[in-house]
């Protein structure tokens, strides 16, 4: 109920006001996790490790339609690194120009270092090094960020856990091949 100020009477009206129109809202779009994940170039699966929450759990919470808690929206704020307003769905709006612009050179961070990775050749080697540095220069937490993944998920040795310390006999792998 809203309270509408007196006029001449000295009386004061209550009523209803409707709400503002929101289309996001009526079309069911409360956030946009998903393209916002997918513009800084964040796999669901780097997402699972960081918030320690499931894959499944994660793509019901990306649904546009999803009611998140606002834990799980801050949850997901921190590990995109953006500013929670960015996460919400206004009508007609799309990323701010401050977070396309992080997003673009994330993207041109993981190239220039998966060039510099993968690359034989010295000069270019050299050039994507440079690249790299400039990149890091102009927003210094991409210094940690790695290049674009060829095959499968690159890990750490810190995250291969008890899997690498555990020996394996080549009979059992033999014994396996056979059956």
């Amino acid at each position: 109920m809203t309270m509408v100020p007196p006029r001449e009477t000295g009386r004061t009206e209550s009523r209803s006001l409707p709400p503002p129109p929101n289309r996001a809202a009526s079309e069911g779009r409360l956030h946009r996790i998903a393209s916002v994940r997918e513009q800084q170039g964040v796999s669901l699966r780097a997402v699972s490790r960081q918030m320690g929450t499931e894959i499944r759990r994660l793509r019901e919470q990306e649904d546009e339609a999803a009611d998140l808690r606002l834990s799980d929206l801050y949850r997901w704020q921190e590990v995109l690194d953006v500013p929670v307003e960015e996460l919400l769905v206004e009508p007609g709006t799309t990323l701010s120009q401050p977070i396309m612009e992080r997003a673009r050179l994330l993207r041109l961070m993981k190239t220039a270092t998966s060039i510099l990775e993968s690359s034989r050749s010295p000069g270019i080697q050299r050039m994507a090094q440079v690249m790299v540095e400039q990149l890091v220069e102009m927003m210094p937490e991409l210094e940690s960020v790695s290049g674009w993944h060829t095959v499968g998920q690159r890990r750490r040795l810190d995250e291969y856990g008890q899997v690498v310390e555990r020996c394996i006999s080549e009979d059992a792998l033999y014994h396996h091949c056979d059956d």
